[in-house]
């Protein structure tokens, strides 16, 4: 699982150098397709964190007609709005070596 609070990924768009992102494959298709599944995983990770912090907080009303507005909801909702993007955080990884991979069809 990742540390989310200790990330070094940009908030912000970064221009990244071709040659450190294809370099461990040398193949910037491939590259980007590892980011790619990893930037899923990490999004389908941090929606599962994040959904189980706002049910900690859930109040059920049989009447949809009330809306409870909670302080602990909406400042776990803007500390996860806050975060990088999960293509981001997988970059990140990516560009410090975090990343296992490997190529199916090379060990065929």
């Amino acid at each position: 699982m990742i540390d989310l609070k200790k990330t070094t990924a940009p908030v912000n768009t970064v221009t990244l150098n071709k040659n450190q992102v294809d370099a461990p494959t040398d193949n910037i298709y491939e590259a980007i397709s590892i980011i790619s599944k990893r930037a899923t995983q990490i999004n389908s990770e941090i929606k599962k964190e994040l959904l189980e912090k706002l049910d900690e907080f859930a109040t059920y009303n049989d009447s949809l007609d009330e809306i409870f507005e909670n302080k602990e909801q909406i400042e776990v909702s803007k500390f996860y709005e806050k975060l990088p993007k999960p293509h981001a955080l997988a970059v990140q990884e990516w560009l410090e070596d975090k990343i296992y991979y490997r190529n199916t069809q090379s060990e065929e």
